[in-house]
């Protein structure tokens, strides 16, 4: 009878430890879908960027800084014949 007793209570123990066992895959399976779907997003979020910039266009090859000089400042300033510029007082 104590035999039986001790049976028992030993398959209860493997049953608690596969069970634990079960729970944590469980966990670890969770865990691995979350990660899987957080790096899914994050690569389709990688080619979308990546075809974008392929895609957009260049807006700022055509221009060079030659363009930009401001040579008008010259124009608007009066000088004299030794090249003084006049001030008015």
């Amino acid at each position: 009878m104590n035999s039986k007793i001790e049976d028992l209570l030993n398959v209860a123990k493997i049953n608690e430890l596969i069970h634990k066992k079960e729970l944590e895959e469980k966990n670890k399976n969770c865990l691995m879908v979350t990660l899987a779907i957080i790096g899914a997003v994050a690569a389709v979020a990688g080619i979308a960027f990546a075809v974008y910039k392929f895609l957009s266009r260049d807006c700022f090859e055509d221009l060079e800084p030659s363009d930009y000089i401001d040579d008008f400042d010259d124009d608007f300033i009066e000088f004299d014949d030794n090249g003084e510029p006049i001030t008015e007082d």
